[in-house]
């Protein structure tokens, strides 16, 4: 299966110059954060993307573990797949812009995801509906500013706040990312809630060249109410802008197995 998501995917490196004089410097600190979760936002996807990946889920109860197919078009457009466990194998869910359908092939039924179900589980994980629509939206939609440059346990980072604009429907209060600055890789994002109060964290590692790039292979979130829960997203393949058939994003996709 071929994987976008999850919430993750779509980063090049970019070099990042500070101004001396502390005006021009603040005003270039807010233009080159604002280029830093751009690249951040894009770093697995590409125009298009292919990848197979392992989702797995951890929770009080139970640990499951899917293996993914994952594609994309952009930031608008996802299909993924489910190809492992073979009781779950052709379960889909489809992204188009700010829609999304499931596909259940055990009732060979499709479901438009409603409004009121954006803050549901994405299967059955730690991820949420909102999440693959929202992802793509963090240049729109926060105000991105830097709030530290320095050293954190012997590497440079950039530190990153996402404040949402007044005008913007969005979930979070404030998100946070720290992201390192010899290659811009991202190492954690935090989401706030409206409250103030930390909600989650996702982070990123085993860094390794896929598809010609730099990536993160391996993303874990772990809600901050459930610290021994998680849900890991680990890219077994990657491959960046293959040419997709035009039918890719359709519904009559969704539905093969």
């Amino acid at each position: 299966m071929r994987v976008t998501h999850v919430g993750t995917s779509v980063f090049a490196v970019v070099l990042v110059f500070l101004c001396l004089a502390l005006g021009d410097r603040v005003r270039g600190e807010q233009i080159d954060a604002r280029e830093i979760i751009d690249q951040v936002d894009r770093l697995m996807r590409g125009d298009s993307s292919f990848g197979v990946a392992e989702m797995s889920i951890t929770t009080k109860r139970w640990k499951r573990t899917k293996t993914l197919e994952i594609w994309s078009e952009g930031t608008e457009k996802a299909l993924i797949r489910i190809r492992k466990p073979k009781k779950e194998e052709g379960v889909a869910t489809l992204k188009v812009e700010s829609d999304i359908w499931n596909y259940l092939p055990k009732i060979d039924r499709t479901i438009r995801i409603p409004s009121s179900m954006m803050m549901a589980s994405w299967m059955g994980s730690h991820f949420t509906n909102d999440d693959l629509v929202r992802e793509s939206q963090l240049i729109r939609d926060y105000d991105i500013e830097l709030s530290y440059l320095g050293d954190r346990e012997g590497v440079e980072v950039y530190e990153i706040a996402l404040i949402p604009l007044p005008e913007a429907a969005v979930v979070w209060g404030k998100i946070e990312y720290q992201v390192r600055k010899a290659d811009l890789m991202p190492l954690w994002a935090k989401y706030y809630g409206e409250d103030g109060k930390l909600k989650r964290t996702m982070r990123f590692s085993e860094f390794k060249t896929m598809g010609g790039r730099l990536v993160p292979a391996l993303m874990t979130l772990t809600p901050e109410d459930e610290p021994e829960e998680s849900t890991e997203i680990r890219y077994l393949e990657l491959e960046f802008d293959p040419e997709l058939p035009e039918n890719t994003f359709s519904l009559s996709t969704l539905r093969k197995r």
